[in-house]
């Protein structure tokens, strides 16, 4: 129907066409194409092996995969969304997902990494490390503990090294918090816990 490179005016009255004259309906094989490929979206965030539940697939995949569907049907000039049409959405869907919402920490599909920014191994990492930060201050008592220390002590508890930059992030977020402010400047930085 189309050869490679056609003009842009074409193209245009194409899209507007198609907009404006098709109305693709779901046909009950494709309804039932589309239910199946949201269960099996959603199946891909139950971890055999843990308890943990990732977000998969929330309404917005499937509306999406519904309005792409009548897309590509209208796309063919079809009055009818037929199971191909669900076929090429889903595929698309599964490319966008395992582009942008892939945990790099797990390899896994995570939509939390699109929908709060970071995935649900990476929150749990991050609260793991404000537990063990405020324990240590806690140990350290009145005097508080310096920004240095914390970072030995976290790099020897761990077998991987802390990233200074994530170590920051969470002091400062403890510190929005109200649990801990921070004293003194560059080497000299002390963590200090602030009563209840």
């Amino acid at each position: 129907m189309w050869s490679d490179a056609q003009p842009l005016d074409t193209l245009t009255a194409y899209i507007t066409y198609a907009r404006a004259k098709i109305h693709p309906v779901l046909t009950e094989e494709a309804s039932n194409a589309l239910v199946q490929a949201y269960v099996e979206m959603r199946k891909v965030g139950i971890d055999s092996r843990t308890q943990e539940k990732r977000i998969t697939a929330t309404t917005r995949q499937l509306e999406s995969m519904i309005r792409l569907s009548e897309a590509h049907s209208r796309m063919r000039f079809s009055e009818t969304v037929d199971l191909q049409d669900v076929v090429e959405a889903n595929r698309l869907i599964k490319s966008a997902l395992r582009e942008s919402a892939t945990d790099p920490l797990t390899g896994q599909i995570d939509l939390d990494l699109i929908n709060t920014g970071a995935g649900s191994t990476a929150r749990k990492i991050r609260g793991d490390l404000k537990r063990e930060v405020l324990a240590l201050v806690d140990a350290a008592g009145r005097t508080g503990l310096r920004w240095t220390a914390a970072i030995r002590a976290l790099e020897t508890q761990s077998s991987m090294p802390v990233d200074h930059a994530e170590f920051a992030e969470i002091v400062r977020g403890m510190t929005d918090e109200g649990l801990v402010k921070v004293v003194g400047e560059r080497e000299r930085r002390t963590i200090r816990r602030l009563s209840d």
